[in-house]
Formats: C-alpha cells, structure tokens, sequence
C-alpha cells in the first residue's frame, strides 16, 4: 500500500503504530510519567500541575504533558482546560480518533473549525489505516468506511482534505467517487500534496483511465523514488501496469525491467547477521513476468515465475501468477493444483479465489462457479477483479449467439461456379449448470452444371457439459422440397488432462462430408469423424483425425489425416506458426456422379502469422493470414501441386461480442483438372 501521512500541518507528530494498541500505549507511558506527582496535594497542585503540562508543551515534550494532564483530571475530571489541552496533545501524538471522541463529549463546544480539523484529522488516519490489510478479512472496507464516515465538512479550497477523502475512497474501492473528486479539485485549480498521487492513479486504473494515472504515478516516482519501506507500496509498480494497459507495452517492460534490476534481492536485518528478502523486488520481478504474459510471452513469463517460486516458495503472489500463466498456456488442472498451494498459502486472497474459478468455467465445471462467486461477492463486492468476474461469468452463462457465412466462386463442376452455408445457433442459459437448448440452422447452396442445389434445415439440440466434456445431440428436420430425411447428429469432446484431446462427431446424413453434388442427385451418408490431439502447450501441437462414411450409394469412403505446427517465433502480440500436414482418402466407387477418387493423398507445408493491432481491455483487433503449399496425389491423374491462403481480422467491440471476416484462395486439382476458388467468410459471436 502507498504510505498516506495523517496530514501535513504538522510534521512533527510522530506516526501511530495501531489504532487501538497506540491509545493505550500512549496512555499507559503517560501514566507512568506522571504517577509520583499522585501524592502531592498541595492547595495549588491544580494550577501547578496545569502550569507544567503547558510548559512541558511549549518545549515540545508532549509525553510529559500528557502525563500531567492525565494527572489533573485524575483529581479534577471536569476540568476545562485540562481536557482541551489533553485533546490537542493526543491530535498532536497521532491519536486523533481519541482527540475527536474526547471532543465531542465536551460540555462547551470547541469551536467550529477546531472542531473541523480534529475531524480532517481523525479522517487522515483512518485513511492510513485503511492501507493495511484489515484486521477482519470478511469485512475489508470497515476501516476505510469508517474514515469516511467521521469526516465532517472541509472547506472547499482543502486540497489536503479533499486528498484525504480521495485516498479513503480508493482503499474502499469506490474509485469512482475518487476519480470524481480528483477532477473536482482539477477543475479548482488545485493540486494534489504528494502522497496522494499514487493512490489516485490507482483510482484511475481501476476506473480503466491509464492516460490520467500515467502522469500521478510518474510524479509519485519523481517524488519519492526509493528505497521504501516494506509495508509501504512502490508507485513504480503500478506506473508499469498503466503503460501496459494503455496500450503501451514496449515502454511497461523496458521500465519494469530497469526497476527489477535495480532493486537489491536482499534487505539488511536489523539485529540479525541473515539478510532478509526484499518484497519490491519480488514485486518488480512478477510485474515484469506480467508484461510479458499480457503480451503473448508465455514461455518467458512461465520460466520467470517458475525461477521465483523456487527462490521463495512461501510467496503466494508469485503461486498465483504462476497458475495464471499456466492457465495461459492451456493447462487448467496444472494451473488448479498451483491454486491450491496459493491458497495454502493465503486462503482470504481475492486473485487467488478468482483463478480458481476462471480455471473452472474453462473446465466446464459450471456448478462450482456460482456459489464461490456468491461467496466472493459477499466479501468485496467492490474490488474492480469481481465485478468484471461477474460480467464475464454472466455472459458465458447467458445466451449465446453464432453466425458462420461462408462464399465461394469458382468454375468447378465440383463446387459449381458460386457456393455458400450458412449456420446459425442460438443457445439457451445454462440450465441448471449442465445443460443448454439451441436452435440451429443450417443453410447451403451450389450453382451446379447440372442445376441448382440447395440444402436447408432447421431444428434443435441439447448440449450437456461435465468437467472436462462437452456433449450435444441435435435433430434437424429439411426445409423446403429439395432436402430429405432429417439429420440425427451427436458428439462429444473430451479433455482428460491437460494435453490430450479426443472429439467424436456422427450424422446419418453426413451434411458436413457429403457435397452439395452428390446431394442434389438424393445421396446422403453416415459419417463418422474421430479425432486425437496432443498439445504440450501454446508452442506446438500434433492431432489425427479419421472418418469413415457410409455413402447410400453403396460407396464407402476411409480418410485420414495428420497435422503438425510449430511455433517458430514469438514476439510482443505476434507470433509465426510452422507445421506439416499429411493425408489419404480412399472410396470404394468412383463411378459416382460426385468427385470421389479410388484413393488419394496429400502433403504440405503450412504457416500461420498472428498479430493483434490494438487492445483496450476487452476491446480488440487481431489480423491472422494463413498459408498452405503442398502435392496432391491422385490415383490415375498424378499429382500436382495445391496451394492455399487466407487473411482475416476479427473485431471485438466490447466483452461477448466480435466479428470476423476473411478471404481466401485455394488450387488443387480434382480429377486431374485444376480447381481454383476465392472465398469469403464472415462470423459473428455473441456471448463468451
């Protein structure tokens, strides 16, 4: 936390340690301070006791008048004087809560700007208070509530009382309010004292307002820059996590790294020949680990935090983070297992507890979500990191949305000289935390030699979800004249740990194998497709997939196909992809009015660039451009070369919504004839 002085009227106060525990030391050392002078009873002692404290106040030996104040009101509670002079010494000491509590029970009032100040006061420090971590994890706001709470009204010129409330506000997580008085005094022409720049850029981040935190943390920087204190929280930090999030992520990692290599690993003991551990260092160390996670790094940042775990295991942030970019990476369950140590470790952390549940939605271990985000709610309905839990939670729980369009033109008597399908799916809320209807429908046609075809269905489906599985069975009945038989489909997906991948797809009309050409002269199919994938992370991946299908023209047709990639380069928000993809087909008939070859096979180099253009929270723009070039092979024809390219862009204007758009172009030969086609594509997702 950023160290928050009490006021600045008076600098020579020393700080209080404890609310509760610096009252009663105070009072405790004035009592034996002025103990021995319990006995005298001369007839003067009132005055005599009353000159001394005043004495002992002038010359700045506040303890000693304390003491003698304490001992006068001993003997005379009611004393007037005694009293007020006791409230100024205690504001004077730090106790200002006790200096507003014994002045609000005067039988005179102080006046009214006496009054005010004690009460800017006693706000100041529980303002400071609120800083620490608080002494009930369940309530975490109550110090900084109550430190608004006691503030009475300042005048509107105050900028000391006005940072005052600014800084209460933040530590209560009411960054709006903050950021709204910050402009208030802006509009004013006031400034901020130094202390309070750090917590109001930290408003400002969470009211996701970068550009304005940039300038407050740099002065907070400028200002005090090092070394600080180990409770006391570095502006640096929070000034990386502000380049980031505005977009500027050279400039956060080359600054983060500098403050990382200059802050020393070790920290001298007092008292002690062990040095002990440096936390800014720490903490420099996983904000730089951070930069690199929000910028596609993973691997970097997953061996950074693997090397501070194994230097502090007892350091729960660093557990955290680590599960973080393990989530990243796609390993869920490995991510869940450093979850736990975490929280072993700090069972009340908020980060923590969210993790878990983002681990969860990615497991489809819906029931588990709820109740914990209830749970956390709760406790800090506040914090920024719940609210927009809730927003992503409720959008993925919600209804869903999905259109795929895609368009082709070419001049095959395959695919006709111009094609498209259309699907489009609407799912229900999550029922009961495992199931989901949708309505769906599917759309496809193809100007052919021989004539116009089209396919065209509507129906419904249910979807089930288990931890670690996805399932779904649809029925889809044919519209219109020129499609028969109504499609049974079903499937299923499996993740049984965090590498490998297993999907099941089955139709009795094949709709996704079967062309358009072979449709238009009544044939369907029951089609099979399996497929494994092994992925050691987001660095490379191998899958197989076969089909299997059952033509109603007695034709049996057997495929497979392999794929490999790679990744061959990682920079900032870009990476390149290599990878090899291998296959074979075989039909049992090829005297079938649609391109079905007596066997074929084919193999290619393929390539993928990755590169996200602009990201503002859930804001974004990425473009991707793919590429394939390889040989055909088909029995009786040769082969021949084939080749491919796509470029697309997907937009996402806020959470749960995006677009996609593309275009591509491929060669190949069919029957010893090329083929050249140009498509389109288009998508549209709402949801998450």
């Amino acid at each position: 936390m950023y160290p928050v002085p009490p006021r600045q009227r008076d600098r020579s106060a020393p700080a209080t340690t404890g609310r509760g525990a610096g009252c009663a030391a105070l009072a405790t050392l004035a009592f034996a301070l002025g103990g021995a002078s319990l006995h005298a009873s001369p007839a003067n002692a009132r005055d005599e006791l009353l000159s001394r404290a005043r004495s002992q106040h002038e010359a700045g030996h506040r303890l000693e008048a304390l003491a003698a104040c304490e001992d006068l009101l001993l003997r005379w509670p009611a004393d007037a004087d005694a009293q007020r002079l006791r409230i100024a010494l205690l504001a004077e000491l730090g106790a200002a809560g006790r200096a507003l509590e014994l002045a609000q029970q005067l039988s005179t009032p102080l006046p009214a700007a006496e009054l005010a100040r004690l009460q800017a006061d006693a706000a100041a420090h529980q303002a400071r208070w609120a800083q620490a971590l608080p002494a009930d994890t369940r309530h975490p706001y109550v110090e900084a509530d109550r430190a608004l709470s006691v503030r009475g009204e300042s005048p509107a010129d105050d900028a000391i009382a006005a940072a005052d409330r600014m800084i209460a506000l933040a530590r209560a997580s009411r960054s709006a309010e903050a950021v709204d008085a910050y402009r208030t005094l802006s509009r004013r022409g006031g400034a901020l004292p130094a202390y309070a720049d750090a917590p109001v850029a930290d408003a400002l981040l969470q009211q996701r307002q970068p550009e304005q935190a940039i300038p407050l943390y740099e002065a907070a920087a400028q200002a005090h820059s090092g070394p600080y204190s180990e409770d006391e929280a570095d502006p640096r930090i929070g000034l990386a996590h502000a380049y980031l999030e505005a977009g500027r992520h050279r400039q956060a990692r080359q600054w983060i790294d500098g403050v990382a290599a200059r802050e020393p690993a070790w920290l001298p003991s007092p008292g002690s020949l062990r040095p002990r551990a440096n936390p800014h260092k720490t903490e420099a160390d996983l904000a730089a680990a951070l930069v690199r996670q929000e910028t596609w790094l993973y691997r970097e940042a997953w061996q950074r935090l693997h090397t501070l775990r194994a230097e502090g295991p007892a350091n729960a942030p660093v557990w955290n983070q680590l599960a973080d970019v393990e989530r990243a990476r796609g390993w869920p369950r490995r991510a869940e297992n450093t979850l736990m140590g975490a929280a072993g470790l700090d069972p009340d952390d908020t980060s923590i507890r969210l993790g878990a549940i983002e681990g969860w939605r990615d497991l489809n271990d819906f029931p588990r979500v709820e109740p914990a985000m209830r749970e956390l709610e709760a406790v800090v309905p506040r914090e920024p990191q719940v609210q927009v839990a809730r927003q992503a939670w409720d959008r993925q729980r919600g209804w869903q949305f999905d259109l795929e369009h895609d368009r082709g033109r070419g001049g095959s008597p395959n695919f006709g000289d111009a094609d498209h399908e259309t699907q489009a799916t609407l799912q229900s809320p999550l029922l009961d935390d495992r199931w989901r209807l949708y309505g769906i429908t599917r759309l496809a046609f193809a100007n052919l030699p021989e004539g116009h075809a089209q396919r065209e269905r509507l129906g419904v489906g249910l979807r089930g979800y288990a931890r670690g599985l996805e399932a779904y069975v649809q029925l889809l009945p044919a519209v219109g004249g020129a499609t028969r038989r109504t499609a049974v489909e079903a499937g299923l997906r499996w993740l049984p740990d965090d590498h490998w991948t297993y999907a099941l797809d089955w139709s009795n009309t094949g709709d996704a194998d079967v062309p358009l050409r072979a449709h238009y002269y009544g044939i369907a199919a029951h089609a099979l497709d399996a497929s494994a994938q092994w992925r050691a992370s987001e660095l490379s991946a191998i899958k197989l997939s076969a089909n299997a299908d059952r033509y109603s023209d007695g034709n049996r047709r057997y495929g497979w196909e392999a794929a490999w990639t790679q990744r061959a380069y990682t920079a900032a928000w870009f990476t390149v992809d290599g990878g090899l993809r291998a296959g074979a087909t075989r039909n049992s008939r090829s005297d079938v009015p649609y391109y079905s070859p007596s066997c074929a096979r084919w193999a290619a180099l393929t390539g993928r660039l990755e590169n996200l253009l602009y990201q503002r929270y859930e804001r974004s723009w990425s473009h991707q451009l793919e590429l394939s070039f390889g040989s055909y092979d088909e029995c009786r024809y040769g082969s021949g070369w084939m080749a491919s390219a796509h470029y697309g862009q997907r937009w996402a204007p806020r959470g749960g919504l995006a677009f996609g758009w593309g275009i591509g172009w491929n060669s190949q030969p069919y029957d010893g004839k090329r083929d050249n086609r140009v498509m389109l594509d288009l998508t549209v997702h709402w949801g998450e």
